[in-house]
This record gives structure tokens, C-alpha cells and sequence, in this order.
């Protein structure tokens, strides 16, 4: 789904090589002019901004505000190790749909939740969106009561969304580079994990309480 493609795209890190490709995504969404409208704070934002502050301002935004943070699982279980194995299962059923990651990046990196969103079966990305959405819309909530042009890049991404968010309680902080120190670069691929995979398929809970729908 181009769409999901987009959006990843937008919540990237800017450089050079994003600010190029904004007419091309622009021009993805020319049979979508409803979310194209929905995004337009974000893309005046990219093109109206030189390179410094746009780096500085995203950095402000994601990197130190931990309330912001673009990894899905911070949202939920904070510092509990459940946040491990959740990253472990939700990179098993990446493997399950042929997605290749990106190296050295966590599985619940939202881009990269959302480019796997683009590269699978609509009725998959339905049920994976349908499930996440609850941390997204909270991350969403978190954007727009700051102000940031980012946080339309969520509202669209809750529309496409087949179930209503419901609302989340907030976690203990995590302390990132922690994480990342302890999960290792190779238990992003696959080959060092954190935890060892079960060998059955377990389902990723993007919503912490029981019943919520399966991924």
C-alpha cells in the first residue's frame, strides 16, 4: 500500500535525500487528496525549513522527548523486559512475510513498521495497522498536544486503521541507548536475539490488555 510507503518516509530522520523525493511522494498521494490534505502541515514544514533546523527541530521532537519516541513498544511496557520479547516476536513475523529489515534499526521502529505495512498483503496490513493503532493514536495525541507538524502523519495513518484506537496508560520512561545496548545490532537481524524466539507463533500484543486483537 503506497500510502504506508509515504508515511514512513515523512516520520524519517531528514536529509538531503527526502527533501528530493518530496515531489515523488507528493505525487503518490495524488488519488488520495484527502490524506494528501491531511498532510500538509508536514510537508510545508519539510520544504519551508532549511536542512539544520529541520534536522534540529526532528531531533528536539523524537530523540529527547521520550513521550515522542518512534518505537512502538516504549509506549507500552516501558522497562519491562516484556518490551524484549515483544521485539523478538514482532521480528519473527517479519521473517513470517519475507519483510527484510533495515540493519541496526529496532523492529518497532515506526517507518519501519509502516514501509513493512506497504510491502505485505492489504487484508495483513489491515490486521497489523488494526492492532497498532492504539500506540500510534497515542503517539499521534502526544504530537499534536505539542504542536509538531508530525503528528498528522499519524491521523492519517489511524484512518486507514479498520478498529478505533483505544486509549493507552502511561508506561515507566526507557532509557533508549539502554535498549539498544542490550538488544544488540544483531538481534535486530535476527541472528544474536535478546531472547530466544519460541518456536511457535506467538502474537504481538501492541495493546497491553488481554483480548485485544491478534497481529
Amino acid at each position: 500500500m503506497q500510502n504506508f510507503r509515504v508515511l514512513s518516509a515523512l516520520l524519517c530522520y531528514p536529509d538531503e535525500a527526502l527533501i528530493a523525493a518530496l515531489p515523488v511522494l507528493e505525487a503518490a498521494l495524488a488519488t488520495q487528496p484527502n490524506s494528501k490534505a491531511l498532510l500538509r502541515p508536514v510537508l510545508k514544514h519539510l520544504k519551508d525549513q532549511d536542512m539544520i533546523a529541520l534536522q534540529e527541530q526532528y531531533v528536539a521532537t523524537f530523540d529527547r522527548n521520550p513521550s515522542h519516541s518512534l518505537h512502538l513498544f516504549e509506549h507500552i511496557h516501558g522497562e519491562s523486559r516484556d518490551r524484549g520479547q515483544a521485539m523478538v516476536d514482532l521480528l519473527q513475523e517479519y521473517k513470517r512475510e519475507g519483510f527484510d529489515m533495515v540493519p541496526n534499526e529496532l523492529p518497532d521502529y515506526v517507518p519501519l513498521f509502516l514501509e513493512f505495512l506497504s510491502q505485505i498483503a492489504p487484508d495483513k496490513a489491515q490486521s497489523f495497522l488494526g492492532d497498532a493503532v492504539h500506540v500510534l493514536a497515542h503517539l499521534g495525541g502526544k504530537l499534536k498536544a505539542s504542536g509538531s507538524p508530525y503528528a498528522c502523519v499519524l491521523d492519517v495513518a489511524i484512518l486507514a486503521s479498520p478498529v478505533a484506537p483505544l486509549p493507552l496508560s502511561e508506561p515507566p520512561i526507557r532509557d533508549m541507548e539502554e535498549v539498544m545496548e542490550t538488544f544488540g545490532g544483531g538481534g535486530v537481524d535476527g541472528n544474536v536475539p535478546l531472547l530466544k524466539p519460541s518456536s511457535a507463533v506467538t502474537p504481538v500484543h501492541f495493546y497491553p490488555n488481554a483480548g485485544s486483537p491478534r497481529v
